[in-house]
Parts: structure tokens; C-alpha cells; sequence
């Protein structure tokens, strides 16, 4: 016989440390030019913050929260990052060419957005998608 816990403490911190851990990953996301960082750790931040809410909740808590199909997430991934690596080539410069500007970002400041981040975008996406996919499917087979 299964006996169900009281997680009330565990929900409770997470709903509020799972919000915190994805705006630090959207930071790391964009300072990943200059500092360390970039899509590939905002990425895992963020599935960590996903994986705290497994962890809360049951999958299909979670699922009815973000409806979200990973292995969609992945395929978009991989294509920003194909098509975004491969766009320098339609403006006749040297693949993986990228340009940049400065822009002022609500809960950011001043950023400097670059070409490289629809890349890092795109490994972003990639990294959630794929880590995810991971978690779920261990998750389901027990």
C-alpha cells in the first residue's frame, strides 16, 4: 500500500524557486557573450527548474501545467540552429558569420543581441527538449 505524502513545504518552495531558477537561466541565456553562460547552461537551468517541479508534483501535474512535447521542442531547436548557422550563406559572408547591436530589454537593461543568439536559441531549445525527453521517459517507465 502506497501512502501519499504531504508535500505542501516542497510545493510551496518550489513554485517560488522553479520562477527563480528560470529568470537566473534566461540571464545566464543572455550574457552568454561576454560572460560564461549562453543557451546551452541556460538550457540545463532550466530544465532543472522543470525537473524541481517533477520532483514537487506528479507528470501529469506538471503536464497539465506545460503542455509541452519535447521531442517538438528538440526539432525546432536543431532547425533554428541549422537554419541560423546556414543564413550567413545567403548574404555571401563566411559561415557562422554573425552581426550585433545594442537593445534595451524590459528586465534586463541595456543587452547586446547578436545573430549568435538566434544560434544559441536554438541549443537552447535544444538542451530542454532533449533533457526533458530524457527525464520523462525514465519517469514514465517506473
Amino acid at each position: 500500500m502506497k501512502t501519499k505524502t504531504n508535500d505542501v513545504i516542497l510545493q510551496t518552495v518550489t513554485n517560488v524557486v522553479a520562477f527563480i531558477i528560470i529568470l537566473f537561466s534566461l540571464r545566464l541565456f543572455f550574457a552568454g557573450h561576454y560572460t560564461p553562460g549562453g543557451g546551452f547552461i541556460g538550457g540545463l537551468m532550466t530544465s532543472a527548474a522543470i525537473v524541481l517541479l517533477l520532483l514537487a508534483y506528479d507528470i501529469k501535474t506538471v503536464a497539465t501545467i506545460l503542455p509541452v512535447d519535447y521531442k517538438i521542442v528538440t526539432a525546432i531547436g536543431l532547425l533554428l540552429a541549422v537554419a541560423t548557422s546556414a543564413g550567413a550563406l545567403l548574404f555571401d559572408v563566411p559561415f557562422l558569420t554573425h552581426a550585433y547591436d545594442y537593445f534595451h530589454l524590459p528586465l534586463l537593461g541595456k543587452t547586446s543581441l547578436h545573430t549568435a543568439v538566434l544560434f544559441d536559441t536554438g541549443v537552447y531549445l535544444v538542451v530542454i527538449g532533449v533533457t526533458m525527453t530524457i527525464i520523462q521517459t525514465i519517469g514514465v517507465s517506473e
